[in-house]
């Protein structure tokens, strides 16, 4: 039931409208309509009964109509479908954390035991089963995220609903207002017969105008309600794609465990003898480390290790950043960046283009750093989104690309930096696609994260932080195996270290 309008001046007896129009059309009943004509002038009964039954009905009506009901409502049946769902989840998500954690423990103590082959095979079978456990937690936090998504999408649409409605009530209201407004109080006062028809006005006016700030204030709240919850729909669906890229990691991990062990078996046969003498060879391969090709994501010519070694070197003596961290942080980026795949190359089709696979207020700032690099936007490489309709994510819709360079920056990110990238290198406009700038970049970074402090936390935290942007504990993969990463870049130091005193 809506108000239409009212009559600038009387408002017709709905009961007497009803009598006459009783075997009329319906709709005449489904508001109050304004008379077509004046009433007599005497008939101060009929007049009266108007004001008081729209002063009562504007109350019945728009409590009827109210739209403050919980923002957050849902069908009983679905709430408790969600809950339970979630609490499943959290259950299984637990039970599986514990069995990481015991593998964690019993691959502490094999680290420290003899290398002999046995203890070997065993130490890769265990980090096989840890990493697949991490999958296996890693697809459970995205099915919880799942959840959580389809859950803000329906609150999404209720809210949405209630804004529809709302609208459409302070339409009718502004409406109302008009045309109560429409007669002055005076022409009221002076036309009145009795001063109870111009105070019946008189309130009708102000709970009309009291309803319509009601209303301008819910429909604020709504919408700011509206934005919180498009919010939290935009955060899960950035960490459901954290997620899967790095389950991409976790199963590149694990195909290397199982290829390292397959590969010792396979040479030396299951002889402790032969593992010993492999164990003593590679220990001496100063030469191999330094030449070992350092692969980057992003780069035109790919650099060794030792190249890359002597890069990460003078940027830790400029920035205090361990060599060996900063190293392993740009080869886990760059394995993430092969596993996402590339995109704006040369020869690949629209949809993998810049415009497409960027964020809208990433291209300007991508558009930027091409002119100033006087390179073509149309052929130089960036990241490629995740696609997965499955799980909710879209390329070019709601998952997005665009990230440049060894260390994937963002081009937004990198505007940020790229002045004080310049004021290190001397290079002006520093370039994210230059080994030596994107070095210096992801330095940067981490340094204004803790890293500086060297300490295994503050570098594990920094990682966290350079991945998600928070230390959230469900991409605890990442930093951990930055971490891992970063202890093996250690130990080669080390020896490229002796060699170079024993010469």
């Amino acid at each position: 039931m809506v108000i239409k309008s009212i009559f600038r001046r009387k408002v017709i007896d709905i009961y007497s409208q009803e009598g006459q129009n009783k075997n009329q059309d319906k709709k005449h009943y489904q508001g109050i309509f304004l008379s077509p004509r004046l009433l007599k002038k005497n008939d101060f009964s009929s007049r009266f009964l108007s004001f008081v039954l729209l002063f009562c009905l504007v109350f019945s009506i728009f409590g009827w109509l109210n739209v403050s009901a919980p923002i957050f409502f849902f069908p009983q049946g679905a709430e408790a479908s969600y809950d339970e769902e979630r609490t499943k989840l959290e259950k299984e998500l637990q039970e599986i954390e514990k069995q990481i954690a015991e593998h964690e423990k019993i691959l502490a103590v094999t680290r420290k035991e003899k290398q002999t082959l046995q203890n070997k095979i065993s130490e890769l079978k265990k980090k096989a089963e840890k990493l697949s456990l991490e999958i296996k937690a890693t697809n459970l936090n995205l099915d919880y995220l799942n959840v959580r998504l389809e859950e803000t999408t329906a609150v999404i649409v209720k809210t949405s609903d209630k804004i529809d409605k709302n609208r459409e009530n302070l339409m009718n209201l502004i409406q109302s207002l008009y045309m109560l407004q429409q007669t002055s109080f005076l022409e009221i006062l002076l036309g009145a017969e009795e001063l109870n028809e111009y105070f019946g006005h008189l309130n009708a006016l102000n709970s009309v105008q009291e309803k319509v700030q009601e209303e301008i204030n819910e429909f604020n709240n709504l919408k700011i309600t509206l934005d919180k919850q498009k919010q939290e729909l935009s955060k899960n669906k950035e960490e459901t794609q954290k997620l899967l890229a790095m389950k991409l990691l976790q199963k590149n991990e694990l195909e290397k465990t199982k290829k390292e062990k397959d590969n010792l078996l396979d040479i030396t046969k299951g002889n402790e003898a032969k593992y010993q003498q492999v164990l003593t060879e590679s220990r001496k391969k100063a030469n191999e480390i330094r030449s070992r090709i350092y692969e980057l994501i992003g780069v035109k010519t790919q650099i060794t290790f030792g190249e890359a070694l002597n890069i990460a070197t003078w940027v830790g003596s400029k920035i205090n950043i361990r060599p060996a961290f900063l190293l392993a942080v740009l080869t886990q980026e760059s394995s993430l960046g092969k596993n996402v795949g590339t995109c704006n190359r040369p020869g690949d089709p629209y949809e993998k283009s810049w415009q497409v696979v960027m964020r809208p207020d990433s291209r300007e700032p991508f558009l930027q750093i091409t002119k100033e690099l006087g390179l073509d936007p149309n052929i130089t490489p960036v990241s490629c989104p995740i696609n997965d309709p499955s799980r909710g994510l879209i390329a070019g819709k709601n998952s997005w690309g665009g990230a440049m360079g060894p260390a994937q920056f963002m081009p937004r990110t990198w505007l940020g930096y790229k002045n004080k990238v310049s004021e290190i290198t001397g290079r002006n406009p520093s370039n994210p696609w230059d080994v030596r700038d994107a070095f210096v970049a992801a330095a940067l970074y981490l340094a204004n994260h803790g890293a500086t402090k060297q300490t295994r936390e503050t570098e594990w935290r920094a990682a966290m932080i350079y991945f998600s942007g928070s230390v959230n504990t469900r991409f605890r993969f990442y930093a951990d195996s930055v971490m891992a990463i970063a202890d093996r870049y250690e130990r080669d130091i080390e020896v490229l270290r002796q060699i170079a005193l024993n010469k």
